[in-house]
């Protein structure tokens, strides 16, 4: 996923999710998890309006051990549900549970419905474009 930063807003991260501790994954799996490129508030919360004038730009990585990357969009519904696209079908599309709510700093947890299953991922990694 190569995102060119010159125009970017002063708030864009790079931001690393692994999944955290789980039935199959007692300690977690590295593995298994994203890469986003997004803006942030101070406080760690994802910007709705850097977002809607940078849309283009927020964007997805999934990867996964015996499968292929797949690269979207960090989205959001008019209801302010965001949710990771992957293309123009929705049955691809994996949602993030309360994201409007958390805070993407290294350590904390957030969660990702995929496939009718939610799973739980640590930020890893919170660094400046």
């Amino acid at each position: 996923m190569t995102v060119t930063t010159a125009h970017l807003s002063e708030k864009f991260r790079h931001v690393r999710l692994e999944l955290a501790r789980e039935k199959g994954h007692p300690q977690g799996d590295r593995a298994y998890g994203y890469d986003l490129v997004v803006p942030l508030e101070d406080d760690g919360n994802l910007d709705a309006e850097e977002c809607v004038k940078h849309q283009a730009n927020c964007r997805v990585r999934r990867f996964r051990p015996g499968e292929e990357d797949l690269v979207g969009r960090l989205r959001r519904k008019p209801g302010g549900q965001w949710y990771l696209d992957y293309g123009e079908a929705e049955d691809d599309d994996e949602l993030g549970f309360r994201f409007s709510d958390e805070r993407f700093v290294t350590g904390e947890y957030v969660s990702i419905l995929s496939d009718g299953v939610m799973h739980t991922y640590q930020v890893k990694l919170v660094e400046k474009l």
